[in-house]
């Protein structure tokens, strides 16, 4: 695998604004880059950076406030740690924001001093707009706003962006090429972010909620929990690609299954009758002003 070479995830679509292009190799990064906070997220992008060999990993810092956590991120990469947020971010030309969005306030402050106009800074943080980052950063200038989501742990995810006025195409670039490593990446304005937090963010757990009770049905007629948690993860990972893969309707795609008076047809009228398509779509719609919430406070 060459320097340029990522790994392809899964339905792996690129979509900037209204468009649809597919996906093309990132490059390689050439920044210093600084992870605050080392959690699952920061360990998904730095495996995901030094597994396409976007990036080496002298180029990778993380902090965390858990020393083992430093230590075990240290050992599994080989990429420098520590527990100095400031130090880190002074090191670096770009700084990811990847910690709770209910301390980030104290952690901005303590890294306003040393974040300049030339530092790239990315925000993972859900539901913390831009002008809020930097009215705390005073010097930052060139931010850029992503809501990724879990799967991109294991190089299946999806992140949508948003650039701050004052961010350049090399910056787009540059979080381009990090969130392609672990998944698909769509750009969008920054208005949106609370409908993708609420969509895609929190997505994952809807989608594991609907994969544990598939599960009990099949177990309900008799499959072991093994079996049953195959067949419907399975399940839902090959519907998947058929909707991302084929770029059909959804809807296409489920006439496809749906014969007349047959077994789905009778399943999907019990769907309806429980009111899933309303219930998911309030899902959404609650977790988008939760978002809009955490931004205010």
């Amino acid at each position: 695998m060459n320097s340029t070479t990522v790994p392809k995830p899964l339905g792996a679509v690129q979509v900037e604004g209204n468009g649809g292009d597919r996906y093309n190799p990132a490059m390689s990064l050439s920044q210093r880059i600084a992870f605050i906070g080392a959690g699952n997220m920061t360990e998904a992008l730095v495996h995901g950076l030094l597994k396409g060999g976007l990036a080496s990993a002298g180029q990778l810092y993380a902090t965390d406030t858990n020393p083992e956590r430093g230590a075990l991120m240290r050992a599994r990469y080989g990429i420098k740690t520590g527990a100095a947020n400031r130090d880190a971010a002074a090191w670096s030309q770009a700084v990811v924001l990847s910690v709770e969005p209910q301390v980030l306030d104290g952690v901005l402050d303590d890294l306003s001093p040393v974040v300049g106009s030339d530092t790239l800074v990315i925000s993972v943080a859900a539901g913390y707009p831009i002008a809020r980052l930097a009215g705390r950063l005073k010097a930052a200038r060139r931010i850029v706003r992503t809501m990724p989501n879990t799967p991109c742990s294991v190089l299946a995810g999806v992140t949508a962006f948003a650039p701050g006025a004052e961010a350049t195409d090399g910056d787009v670039d540059v979080v381009r090429t990090m969130f392609q490593s672990v998944g698909a990446v769509v750009q969008v304005e920054e208005r949106l972010l609370d409908a993708v937090t609420g969509l895609s963010g929190s997505g994952p757990a809807y989608v594991y909620v609907a994969i544990e009770a598939l599960a009990d049905g099949g177990v309900k007629q008799g499959l072991s929990r093994a079996v049953a948690e195959t067949l419907t993860a399975q399940t839902l990972l090959g519907a998947a690609r058929m909707v991302l893969e084929t770029g059909e309707h959804p809807g296409r795609l489920k006439d496809r299954v749906t014969s007349p008076g047959g077994t789905t047809i009778a399943g999907l009228h019990e769907l309806e009758r429980g009111r899933l398509r309303a219930t998911l779509i309030s899902a959404v719609d609650a977790a988008t002003k939760r978002s809009q919430d955490l931004g205010m406070t």
